[in-house]
């Protein structure tokens, strides 16, 4: 008995590690198909598109039998699903990749489980439990989330370098388009909606578990959502982006983005995190975001020749010792 629970927690953990490890791919995608000139609309309209030709198949398949009766609140929940934790979290993330930086970005994230413990305990799906040791760790831990992404995001000390020799995907491809050159101006903006993407996020994550209570399946709950999110984001950048070329895809980084986005983020990812949200509730789910920000800043300087800054109190440390 003790064996299966301890392999229950580490199915868990490790889908959360493999979930992680697929986001930071995403990110170094994200940030060649934009600088190859791609809109971001269009590739988040894409990606919730590949999402649903990719999951409504399995649906069918492995749920067929045991999927509750759809209704009109599991409806809405999907919609809700899809705004919050689809379009509007990924325009707002993809936005703040191209005006920072992977890593930035990442960073940022930081603030997801500190957001979703907020948010969780204020709607009864987490106990506080000052009084406790694990409520003091979870007050503690949530400050600490929140201090270290602003230094992180904030502070830039020296620059390390772990890679004698660094892949650069960038020059691999030809510029084209608005790629957004890194200012003030940028930064700032690209910091609002990393704030905007972490609350977008955390609210799906909320509605998600009410949903998962009424709707146990993770195929069909993946699939809806991506399907509200294809619907809105499509509308969306049919609105707001005039240039019809950019929907063309061609054997080259736009189309792996967008499928990989879709399949695997999206379809597979999403299907994981949902599982987990059932399982182990949101607070679990977000906990694993700050390896995000170690694998992307790795990947980051690793293939897209991105530099590493240690935080700026760590810096005048080291120099002070040198």
């Amino acid at each position: 008995m003790k064996i299966c629970r301890w392999m229950h927690e580490v199915k868990a953990v490790i889908l959360m590690v493999v979930v992680q490890f697929f986001l930071a791919g995403l990110n170094v995608l994200y940030k060649l198909a934009t600088y190859d000139g791609m809109s971001l609309r269009v590739i988040v309209s894409y990606r919730f598109i590949f999402a649903t030709l990719f999951l409504i198949p399995l649906a069918l398949i492995f749920e067929r039998k045991k999927r509750p009766k759809l209704t009109w609140t599991i409806l809405f929940q999907a919609f809700l699903c899809g705004f919050f934790g689809g379009s509007l979290c990924q325009n707002l993330y993809s936005e703040s990749l191209v005006l920072t930086s992977a890593t930035f970005a990442s960073a940022m994230a930081n603030l997801i489980p500190a957001v979703t413990f907020i948010l969780a305990a204020s709607f009864g799906l987490e106990e506080m439990g000052i009084s406790t040791l694990a409520g003091k760790a979870k007050v503690v831990g949530t400050l600490m989330g929140i201090t270290g992404a602003m230094l992180l995001t904030f502070c830039k000390g020296a620059v390390i370098h772990i890679w004698s020799k660094q892949v650069n995907l960038m020059k691999l491809i030809t510029p084209n388009g608005r790629h957004a050159a890194a200012s003030n101006g940028s930064l700032v903006l690209g910091c609002i909606f990393a704030m905007g993407t972490c609350l977008s996020f955390s609210v799906w994550l909320i509605i998600q578990a009410k949903m998962s209570a009424r709707y146990p399946c993770p195929y069909s709950s993946t699939a809806l959502m991506s399907t509200m999110a294809a619907i809105q984001s499509a509308v969306f950048t049919i609105c707001v982006e005039k240039d019809w070329s950019q929907w063309r895809l061609g054997w080259n980084i736009r189309l792996f983005t967008t499928a990989y986005s879709g399949i695997v983020v999206q379809g597979m990812n999403i299907t994981f995190m949902i599982w987990c949200v059932r399982i182990k509730g949101p607070l679990f789910t977000t906990s694993f975001y700050p390896l995000m920000l170690l694998f992307t800043a790795l990947a980051g300087s690793l293939l897209l020749d991105e530099e590493l800054h240690l935080g700026r109190y760590v810096s005048i440390h080291f120099s002070s010792k040198s």
